[in-house]
């Protein structure tokens, strides 16, 4: 038998999987879109992870990181539940033990990790607002009527980038419009956006850090050839690319799964388990709770959100 440890990342985007042997080495991944619906995602993923999966392999631990890591940990039963910062931060280090700096740009989140001899030192986390991320960069593709896939090679083209002003998803959507109707080539548009999403970066999420290289970029906007290019221009460093970019916080996680193992053997057929979760408020004392209830197969398994620790009853 083949030992091996899975990896969930589950964001409001995008959900990635990795299962990883026992040396590291990633024997199936897959990256497929959230659709708002994390459970369904998961499932998806894990039928995809197991198709021509090694019939020696036996998964011995799973871990679970992202915005739905909670649910998601509780409904795989995971071994080990952990925040991006960590996961991502664990997924790097494997690769590039001597890294100093993690520059993450997700599908709605952005952060920034400082690194000292393997040790996070400090970290900032920008959930609140959308500019810059990649579902941001999606939706101005479209509006533009090009493809996402092309929007990084079209950056490179430029000569002259124009001026867009990103700080913020309305400004940014209406400067950009009025640009491309005063005649603004279309690379010089793209162009201008991937800077100013670098500046947005760098000016607010990395205000007051010393960002020192080795410097790995990562989430689905490091595919972004335009992005990259200007990172590179505007920190006078070079800048680290991993083909598993996008895959980092699913890779750490699952190394923590088998750092954490306990030698449980998992189970992965879930396809046909009925996973859903019901809210309430509780009415029992004056805090009116809001509560989150997690049924499986009809049966609860766990109820989140009481401050008074009564007991929740199906």
């Amino acid at each position: 038998m083949k030992n091996c440890y899975l990896g969930i990342d589950i964001g409001s985007i995008s959900t990635k999987g990795v299962i990883i042997d026992e040396n590291n080495k990633i024997i199936k991944s897959d990256y497929i879109e959230t659709n708002g619906n994390p459970i369904n995602a998961v499932k998806r993923l894990i039928e995809s992870l197991k198709k021509n999966l090694d019939k020696k392999v036996v998964i011995k631990g799973i871990g679970t990181t992202g915005s739905a890591r909670k649910l998601i940990g509780l409904l795989l039963d995971a071994n080990i539940v952990k925040n991006e910062i960590t996961a991502h931060a664990v997924g790097t280090l494997n690769f590039y033990p001597d890294c100093k700096t993690i520059l993450e740009i997700g599908g709605q989140d952005s952060k920034i990790i400082m690194l000292d001899n393997g040790i996070i030192t400090d970290y900032s986390m920008n959930t609140l607002c959308a500019a810059g991320t990649g579902a941001f960069l999606s939706s101005q593709a479209k509006r533009l009527g090009i493809k996402i896939e092309d929007f990084g090679e079209l950056a490179l083209k430029s000569e002259s980038p124009v001026k867009i002003a990103a700080r913020c998803t309305v400004f940014a959507e209406s400067d950009l419009i009025h640009k491309a109707q005063v005649g603004y080539k279309i690379e010089d548009i793209i162009a201008g956006l991937s800077k100013s999403i670098v500046l947005n970066y760098l000016n607010n999420l990395a205000k007051g850090k010393k960002i020192k290289s080795p410097i790995v970029f990562q989430g689905g906007v490091s595919k972004n050839v335009g992005v990259v290019k200007y990172f590179k221009e505007i920190l006078n460093e070079d800048i680290i690319v991993d083909p598993n970019s996008h895959l980092m916080g699913a890779i750490g996680i699952a190394i923590l799964s088998k750092q954490n193992s306990n030698n449980k053997t998992f189970d992965l057929n879930i396809k046909d388990i009925k996973f859903e979760t019901k809210g309430m408020e509780c009415n029992r004392c004056s805090n009116n709770c809001e509560i989150l209830k997690i049924y499986k197969d009809s049966k609860l398994i766990d109820a989140w959100g009481s401050k008074c620790n009564r007991e929740i009853k199906s």
